[in-house]
């Protein structure tokens, strides 16, 4: 089994790729288009030099290589992937050949804590509209793609992993739920910069408090996206 998980930037993606490694049976890939966005869009990230000589830069390799055969001879491959990475220019076909899951987060999370590490952040850096439209070309395939809601997780690891296991036709374990601290070995080179708090970890943090209180750019970027999250939210793994 291949799973893709679209997330968009500070969600449980990274804790979730450490508690589908733990399983043993599953190979995982980070960010795999993170070094062809970056050479698309001239952005300047944290790291990008390192990041762009890490990757392929060509979204067919990338491609090739998600769709190719599974690294280790395991039998599942976890793909993390950032959805603001699918930008014009990378196909989105190869999507329908996989197992695909949505990892959403309420926007005006994200917005807090994206904007504490890059600077001035929009709409199409929060990833919250091309999440929408992935999902919706998967519906328009017929396709009926997973979501589940990293707040729902924490509050409850183990129901909501066992009820994505079982929406994807996965077996349960309960590895999945705690992992070694320090990262793993797929971690990407940006790590150091954006993975602090889950290298220290040895499982999914506690639930989170009420929503945060913003102002100004933060708060208008938060209710920009809300028209992308609450139709997903609707749907979600409860």
């Amino acid at each position: 089994m291949r799973i893709a998980m679209w997330s968009g930037p500070r969600n449980l993606s990274t804790a979730m790729m450490y508690a589908f490694a733990a399983r043993g049976d599953c190979a995982v890939v980070d960010e795999p288009f993170y070094a062809a966005y970056l050479s698309r869009t001239g952005l300047i990230h944290p790291m990008r030099d390192e990041i762009v000589a890490s990757q392929a830069v060509d979204p067919s390799e990338v491609i090739e290589e998600l769709l190719g055969p599974i690294p280790g001879g395991l039998p599942h491959f976890y793909q993390k992937h950032m959805t603001q990475h699918m930008i014009e220019g990378v196909p989105r076909d190869w999507i329908g050949k996989v197992s695909n899951v949505f990892l959403i987060r309420h926007p005006a999370r994200v917005a807090a804590s994206f904007s504490l590490k890059y600077d001035n952040p929009t709409l199409s850096d929060i990833g919250f509209t091309q999440q929408f439209e992935l999902y919706e070309q998967l519906r328009a395939q017929g396709q009926k793609p997973v979501i589940i809601d990293s707040d729902d997780i924490r509050r409850d690891p183990e129901r909501m992993m066992r009820s994505l296991c079982e929406a994807i036709g996965l077996p349960w374990t309960t590895a999945m739920l705690s992992w070694p601290t320090g990262g793993h070995v797929e971690d990407g080179v940006w790590a150091p910069h954006w993975y602090g708090a889950v290298h220290r970890s040895t499982g999914f943090a506690p639930a989170e408090g009420e929503l945060p209180e913003l102002t100004g750019e933060q708060a208008a970027l938060a209710e920009e996206a809300m028209p992308f999250y609450r139709p997903l939210r609707e749907m979600a793994l409860l």
